[in-house]
């Protein structure tokens, strides 16, 4: 998730929902009926392997009423990865063998769907209705998401001048923080204000290690000055220090 959010605001984006759901069929199935009925730019990490617990695939093309085949280009791809990993011995190299069969159900896709290149080991996603589907592996994942945001979506980068600024309040707590922050988005229409509350964490030492609280802003950079001004001034007025994160 934190990946996705990088190369989001790397171009000038934001994510503007999330969710997270069980390896459950229906469940999938539903989730993906409704994001698909959005009309919004979807990804989607996890479950388009070939064992039994995969199951997006399927639930993909179940909730746009079609079926799964197996799309000619990542037929090629893994025919090509299962050769390179047989290293020259003619059993792993066997296409036919069952092992090898099976792999290719990675390959099966929802009819019209597209693939998404994985340069990682080339076993690749599919993308269809502005739904993107990835492996659930960070390594992987990334490079391919980053792939389809460039590939399809440029014209969408850096439309507004999105940013976001943050401090650090050590002891904070957010019921008294509460009101001052919505206050400020009643007086700056706009702007968003955000609290990340932490019980601190040792290792990284100095005002990170205590109990604290990041609150922040963030909205087009154009909004944020004087907002980020009252922001600062409310919270001390409220008696808590500040520290700013470098």
């Amino acid at each position: 998730m934190g990946k996705m959010i990088e190369l989001l605001n790397e171009r000038g984006l934001s994510l503007a929902w999330a969710k997270y759901v069980a390896d459950d069929p229906a469940q999938i199935t539903a989730t993906l009926k409704e994001s698909f009925a959005s009309g919004d730019v979807v990804f989607s990490t996890g479950g388009i392997g070939a064992t039994p617990d995969d199951h997006t695939r399927q639930c993909a093309a179940l909730a746009l009423g079609t079926k799964t085949e197996l799309h000619p280009t990542a037929q090629e791809l893994i025919a090509g990865r299962i050769q390179s990993m047989a290293e020259g011995d003619p059993i792993k190299a066997d296409l036919n063998a069952p092992e090898n069969q099976h792999r290719f159900k990675m390959g099966e896709f929802p009819i019209g769907s597209e693939i998404i290149p994985n340069p990682y080991n080339q076993i690749p996603g599919f993308r269809i209705q502005e739904h993107h589907f990835v492996p659930g592996f960070p390594v992987m994942a990334a490079p391919m998401m980053a792939w389809c945001l460039d590939t399809h979506y440029k014209n969408l980068f850096h439309q507004e001048n999105w940013a976001e600024q943050s401090f650090i309040v050590p002891k904070g707590i957010e019921s008294t923080l509460t009101p001052l922050m919505e206050c400020i988005e009643a007086n700056f229409p706009g702007v968003k204000v955000f609290s990340l509350p932490s019980v601190g964490d040792a290792s990284k030492g100095g005002v990170y290690a205590q109990r604290h609280i990041e609150l922040g802003i963030k909205g087009n950079a154009n909004l944020l000055e004087s907002a980020w001004i009252a922001l600062r001034a409310g919270t001390q007025e409220l008696g808590y220090e500040i520290h700013d994160i470098s």
